[in-house]
Parts: C-alpha cells; structure tokens; sequence
C-alpha cells in the first residue's frame, strides 16, 4: 500500500507506519479521524503553501513538517478546550437567543424601511438592521475587517502554543494567513447566501413529497374511453372476507410491534437520563484560570466566629460562569462596591440586617464558627434548556398573531417547566448521541471534499440562478410535515401555512444581515473556548 498524502508531505515515514496521535484523548472517536485530520492538513498545505515556497527554494522539505507540528499543537489543545465546553448550553440557550434577537431586529428594521426612520425612506434595510446590530467586525457596507479576524487566530496562536513554538514568525503568519483566507474567502461568503441556507434546511427536514412543478404531457390525440368492467358475479365471498381480516390483522401487528418497539425504546432513554449525572455550569477554560486555581489558598480558613464577606469571585470557577442567555445584570451596584482586598481577611463587625445581606449581588455573608468553609457546589438555578428554543419557535412562527399558536405554544411552555428537571438531563443526552464519532467522522470528510474536491481547491460552484433559488425557497414554503407533526402545522400555522413560512424565511433572504448573524455565532464560539477575548481572564 503506498503512504498517504500526509506521511510523504509531513512527516517523510517509510510506506505503512501509521501517522503520530493527534488527539490527547483517543476515546470517544472514531480510530479513523486522525488519518483524516492529517490528510485535510496536508492537502490545505499542499494548496496553500508548496506553490509559492517550491518557487523560493525547491529542496527545503522542512518548512511543512514545521508547519504540520504547530497545528497539531494547537489541534490538541482546542480538542482539550472543546471537551471542557458546556455544549447544551451552547446549543440550547445561546445559539436560540442570537437567533432570536436576530429575527426580532430584522423585523424591527424591516418595519422601519420607506419610513421617517429611515433617513427618510433613503436607508436600506442592511444599513437599518446595522444600526441595530453593530459589530466591529464588519463595516457599514458589510465588508469583514480582516485584521480583526487576523488578531483572533494570532491571539489563538499564542493562547495554545508554548512560547518557543509561538516566537518564531514564518510559521505563525504562514498559518494565520491560511486560516483568514479560508475563513474569509470561502467559508463565511458562502454560508451567509440565503439560498445556501434554504438548501440546508431542505436537507435538514427533506423536500415534499410530491413535485411542485409537473409539466403534462400533452397528448397526441384524445384518449380513448375505457371499456366499462364487466359486474361481478360474486360481489361478496367467504374469500374476500377471509383478505380483510387478514389484512387487519396485519395492520394490528404491526401497529402493536411499533409501540413496544417505541416504549421499549422510551423505556431505555429514560433509564440512560436518570443515570446520567445532573447538569451543571462547567468553568470556563483557560491557563490563566488554572493556574490562579492552583495557586489559590485552600477552601478552609481558619477564622474567629465572626461574619466574615467572601467574595465570590474567590469562589469555584462553576459557582459563577452562566449562559448568555442567563446572564443577570447588576450594573446598578458594582459602582458602588469596596474593593475585593478590604474582605480579603475577616471583618469583625455587627452583622448587617437581613436585607443589605441577600442585596449585594458580589458578596456572599455566613455566620460561622470556627473555619471558614466555601460552598463548592452552590445552588444554582436549573439551566432550562427547553426555554430558549420554545422562544425560537415562537419568534420564527409568529405565535403572538394567532390564538391557536399561542395556545399550543403556552400549552408547551407549562409542559416543560414542568419536566424541566427531566428535560435538562434528555437534551443534553440526545445532543450527544447526535454528536456521535461517526458525525464527526463525516463532518470532517464532508469539509474535505467540499474544499479539496480532486485533492486541490476546487473552482468555485455557480451560484443558482434566481429561477433555482425561487424553486428551492418554494420548496420550503410548501412544507407541511409529516405523521403527527402535520396534525400540529396548520395549528402552529395558521389558516395560511404558505404565508406564515414565507414571513419565517425572510430575515434569513439578506446576505449582510446573516453575515452579522454568522459573525455574532463565531464570536459566541471563540469566546466559549478562549474566555479571555471577551476580557473575563
């Protein structure tokens, strides 16, 4: 078998010797995600960096192998980083209330255009919803600042490589360089089209079941007309009832071999969560943070029975790390706040009332007696993770227009406050069932060949023509479910289905305004995994 693409270009291994880990922890993947990390490495490589280097000098073979070590480095600590996220979260709170907040901008400027409010009717609707989403990344005219995008790789650099791998620029720019580009150039002016993201749907939910457009033959000559049956001797037999009653059995069977398959099914998924262990806020990933944790004093302090202040931002990491969509705010009285060294030791004074105690938001009081013990586990309010897509749901579909949508979804909202304690422990195990190693297995052969289609950067595909991208937005508008879901779509719907999909595609028809909505995602993902971007280090 002769060596891959990988071990000629990156690491020059004799024919068979498998490529060096990758991963820091290989459990829980797939055995063949690495090979295909390697190989997506070298082609980018081979596409980006061998034409103009083979031009400076052709027998320096060391350059990519330099280059392949340092992503590597870095692969491994965003696989560390990833595994200490709170994806349900992510998913589940964050993602649905920038989506959210974007369907309501977008309606809000939309409803502004040809008005007073905008600039006389003279503002576009892009310009109207910049206004009101205004990221430093992007321009009034929505052009990305590539320099902000070059900072946040260099600062991603710097956060996962030691300094003696980080100090060295050819490397770094080289690969800093090569990131911007895909990002910039072919990943995000593509997701952002609106017809891109109607085909994604369309792949995600699948297409109607019956064409939209059926063009008739047109016959040659009128068809004949069919020669009446001839009536049955025997309308009615022995025979005939024996079929239906056979067939009815048939169709009991079958009907009661899907609900013990399906509760059986229940039976299991519902043991699995009730074993699994409760969710919890993890604590944002850093160095800084780890190494402050190592070197903090220990959670037992000897102390007088006093009222003593402790700060909680002296306490456990997973005390005070909280979803965007969960994020209080207490601007009115940080103003106001001492700073944290006057409670660093204890404070022997009178015990203030019972009201100042539960009103300072910083500062937690116990009265205590001998040491001083921090709570690790505080109690913390359910993550409620069904809340923020009901919200979606609501948003996207109009509900508050109509009774029924609003009754449904009011009716759903009761539902799972009242499951809440089970809903927080099944979503998350259905989140990671989905994300499973053969998902991730695919996801990383899918970007591979969509970018390297014959082993180089493709030609970019035309874009669909206007005639194509109304099938494909008539496509979704025509849309009704299926088994039970089409039961609930004209109650979620209303009388005009059409319509009311056609109101839920439009803030996703602009490509600047997704853009800001694709750039506030990414943020939301960057600042997950490197906290200290968002200067919370």
């Amino acid at each position: 078998m002769p060596p891959s693409l990988a071990s000629r270009l990156l690491f020059h291994a004799q024919p068979g010797q498998p490529p060096p880990p990758l991963l820091l922890d290989p459990r829980g993947v797939a055995p063949e995600l690495t090979p295909e990390i390697y190989d997506f490495i070298a082609l980018a490589l081979r596409a980006y960096v061998s034409p103009w280097w083979a031009k400076i000098t052709r027998y320096d073979k060391d350059l990519l192998p330099q280059i392949s070590a340092v992503l590597s480095h870095v692969i491994r600590c965003l696989d560390h980083r990833l595994r200490a996220q709170d994806l349900p979260a992510l998913v589940f709170q964050d993602v649905p209330a920038i989506l959210t907040q974007h369907y309501r901008d977008y309606r809000n400027a939309a409803s502004k255009t040809s008005t007073a409010y905008a600039a006389g009717g003279a503002a576009s609707l892009p310009a109207l919803f910049a206004q009101l989403q205004p990221h430093m990344a992007v321009s009034p005219d929505g052009l990305l600042d590539r320099e902000y995008y070059r900072q946040i790789v260099d600062h991603i650099l710097r956060a996962t490589l030691p300094p003696e791998t980080y100090d060295p620029e050819p490397e770094r720019i080289i690969i800093r360089e090569v990131v911007v580009k895909v990002l910039l150039d072919d990943i995000i002016p593509r997701i952002v089209q609106p017809w891109f993201i109607q085909k994604a749907i369309l792949d995600l939910i699948g297409d109607p079941i019956e064409p939209l457009y059926i063009t008739p033959a047109v016959p040659l000559k009128p068809p004949a007309a069919p020669a009446p049956a001839p009536p049955s001797n025997h309308p009615f037999s022995f025979h005939n009832l024996i079929i239906i009653v056979l067939s009815a059995l048939q169709s009991f069977s079958g009907m009661c071999l899907a609900l013990i398959h399906g509760y059986k099914q229940a039976i299991t998924t519902i043991k699995l969560v009730q074993q699994s262990p409760p969710p919890s806020p993890k604590p944002a990933f850093h160095t800084a943070a780890t190494a402050a944790a190592a070197a903090a004093p220990s959670a037992v302090v000897a102390a007088p029975s006093v009222l003593t202040a402790v700060p909680n931002d002296q306490l456990p990491a997973s005390a005070n790390v909280t979803s965007l969509a969960s994020v209080p705010s207490t601007t009115s009285s940080v103003s106001s706040t001492p700073p944290m060294s006057t409670y660093s030791t204890p404070v022997a004074t009178p015990p203030p009332p019972p009201g100042a105690l539960s009103s300072h938001p910083k500062f937690t009081y116990t009265q205590h007696e001998g040491p001083l013990l921090r709570d690790p586990h505080p109690q913390q309010p359910p993550p409620a993770y069904a809340h923020a897509p009901l919200l979606l749901l609501a948003e996207i579909s109009s509900s508050s227009q109509r009774f029924s949508s609003t009754t449904l979804l009011t009716t759903a909202h009761m539902l799972c406050a009242s499951l809440t304690p089970f809903l927080d422990r099944l979503l998350p195990h259905m989140l990671y069932q989905f994300l499973s190693p053969a998902f991730v297995l695919n996801l990383v052969r899918t970007g591979k060949r969509t970018l390297f289609p014959n082993g180089y950067p493709g030609v970019q595909p035309p874009d669909p023509t206007l005639e194509e991208q109304a099938e494909l937005r008539a496509r979704l508008v025509a849309w009704r479910g299926k088994g039970g879901l089409a039961l609930l779509t004209p109650i979620l719907l209303g009388p005009d289905p059409s319509a009311t999909l056609g109101a839920a595609l439009d803030p996703l028809s602009d490509a600047q305004c997704n853009l800001r909505l694709v750039v506030f995602l990414l943020d939301r993902i960057l600042v997950g995994l490197f906290p200290e971007l968002s200067g919370s280090a």
